[in-house]
């Protein structure tokens, strides 16, 4: 089995109820949201990745002002085993303007309100970075929900 492991780091940046999304094509090519973001390049620090993925997808520049969480997910695709580990940042617009990203892997970018996320069609990772963002657990991550047959045990 193939092995493939991606580095990478997201923003979540909340101003006045709304949360930056970019768009991307998915898998089958319909336009889904993902938090501005990408793969780091070797030798970069995650930190520095965050920054330059939000204003090459965005065209903000941002300042870091935490780290909410690392996330690990892992899937296996035919004779792939694909590993994600993601550093889920919040980040503060310091910069720049709205605008999109061009030739790259997002096509679109925009404030989306809060509430109105759930109904976006969006990747797993804008839920679980919103998590993190609401709950900010202090190891970083996300405690799994009960298994339906351990929700009744006391």
């Amino acid at each position: 089995m193939r092995r493939n492991l991606r580095v990478a780091a997201y923003a979540v940046c909340v101003r006045d109820g709304q949360l930056l999304l970019a768009r991307s094509p998915g898998p089958d090519g319909t336009p889904e949201w993902v938090l501005p973001g990408g793969g780091m390049e070797h030798g970069e620090d995650p930190y520095d990745t965050v920054r330059r993925e939000v204003t090459e997808e965005t065209g903000y520049h941002i300042e870091v002002t935490g780290l909410l969480g690392v996330d690990s997910h892992r899937v296996t695709v035919g004779r792939t085993d694909h590993h994600a580990v993601r550093f889920v940042y919040e980040g503060e617009i310091t910069g720049g303007e709205l605008r999109y990203e061009i030739d790259g892997s997002t096509d679109f970018a925009a404030w989306q309100p809060l509430e109105a996320v759930p109904g976006l069609n969006r990747i797993p990772l804008v839920d679980t970075a919103l998590r993190l963002w609401r709950e900010r657990p202090l190891h970083g991550r996300l405690e799994e929900p009960p298994l339906p047959n351990e929700m009744n045990k006391e």
